[in-house]
């Protein structure tokens, strides 16, 4: 459990891949970062919070002397940095359900990666290539991100109605409050612990 605090669970997962690969996937990154559309399908995805790929060729792995064996690797390796709301099996269910062409696009390079649909074996997958995460920062650990984004809605409308009340009558004052609770009624979340799922 010590991937999870408050509504926040991290998750790292390392791939090993033929170093011939690494271009491919460095391209795919390349092409990815720099066409916004083909981002979208995972920022529509609200309940990431972060997610981030890196590829570490195989003689590149810190080297720091001092007694240190120098290691022979065979393999680059893809890494994988995500913190999400929600429980891993809704986490993994979503991206396969909403990102398995991207997912295959990345990850089809590396050893073994049986593709994200059926999400079962996508699952099992996942399971043996993740490394619990020990630290991890989190700026509001008792909010998801969709209560940060509410959060934001409910103070813009505030300070609109902070700006017009000086200038109100009681009963435009009424009448703008009144709006102002519908607006935000939506919008007003309950942070804290995550619910325990078993």
């Amino acid at each position: 459990m010590s991937n999870i605090n408050g509504k926040v669970y991290a998750m790292n997962a390392i791939t090993p891949m033929k170093p011939w690969k690494t271009w491919v996937v460095r391209a795919i990154f390349f092409t990815l970062g720099h066409v916004k559309s083909l981002q979208q399908d995972l920022i529509n995805l609200s309940f990431i919070e972060f997610a981030r790929w890196v590829v570490v060729p195989r003689q590149r792995f810190p080297y720091l002397g001092n007694g240190q064996v120098k290691e022979d690797l065979k393999y680059d390796y893809l890494l994988f940095f995500s913190n999400f709301n929600g429980t891993w099996n809704q986490y993994i269910d979503a991206f396969s359900a909403v990102l398995s062409n991207g997912l295959n696009l990345v990850w089809r390079w590396s050893e073994k990666f049986p593709g994200s649909v059926p999400v079962t074996l996508f699952k099992e997958y996942i399971a043996r290539v993740q490394f619990d995460t020990d630290y991890y920062f989190t700026a509001y650990p008792h909010a998801t991100a969709n209560d940060l984004k509410s959060a934001h809605i409910v103070q813009a409308s505030l300070d609109s109605l902070v700006q017009r009340a000086p200038n109100c009558t009681p009963e435009e004052f009424r009448s703008a409050y009144l709006n102002f609770v519908i607006q935000v009624q939506a919008h007003l979340g309950d942070t804290g612990e995550a619910p325990v799922i078993f």
